[in-house]
């Protein structure tokens, strides 16, 4: 049997890569005169300017302060809590703002240690991320889990990220075959 958990990850860590290709608005906190790398100009970034850049060249401005997230896409532990709860109270999977928003919890998680690391922020705001978050996670995985036994409406794929649609494929697949070894008489 092929390696279906290494494949598995191979492909969440491509969808992670396009999330990262994907443009975000940035302010600037601190002016910074830019420089050019291979060819690639990164600034000047002037302060009280919004900058939509993508996310993969902000990460190195936002962990440095030179910029911060746009209010109108920050993902803080309020943002997770509010998900979080949502998530829980609805018996059928929530339609995300975007096909990656898990990526964006996963990756903005970096911001919250970095924020921590530099005193903007206490310790406690990171737990109550990791735990909504957690929660996020395990109640679509349960409620994706559920959908993997029957066939997948159009409505129900809507619903679903990038990397849940690439998750369902595999658990349909493999309940299916489970199901028709003990179904069906040979």
């Amino acid at each position: 049997m092929e390696d279906l958990g290494g494949q598995l990850t191979y492909s969440l860590k491509r969808i992670n890569f396009m999330f990262k290709n994907e443009k975000i608005t940035t302010e600037c906190v601190k002016s910074y005169d830019g420089f050019t790398l291979l060819g690639e100009s990164f600034g000047p970034y002037e302060k009280g300017k919004k900058y939509k850049i993508k996310l993969f060249s902000a990460i190195p401005f936002i962990i440095n302060e030179v910029l911060e997230i746009s209010q109108s896409e920050k993902c803080d532990n309020v943002d997770v809590q509010r998900y979080a709860i949502s998530e829980r109270d609805d018996q059928k999977l929530i339609q995300t703002e975007d096909n990656f928003f898990l990526n964006k919890i996963k990756v903005f998680k970096q911001f919250m240690k970095n924020d921590i690391k530099n005193k903007n922020i206490p310790q406690i705001n990171l737990d109550r991320y990791n735990s909504y978050s957690t929660s996020i996670v395990d109640n679509r995985l349960f409620k994706l889990l559920k959908l993997a036994k029957t066939e997948l409406s159009l409505d129900d794929e809507r619903r679903l990220t990038i990397s849940e649609k690439l998750l369902f494929d595999i658990f349909f697949k493999i309940i299916k075959n489970w199901r028709d070894f003990f179904i069906n008489s040979e």
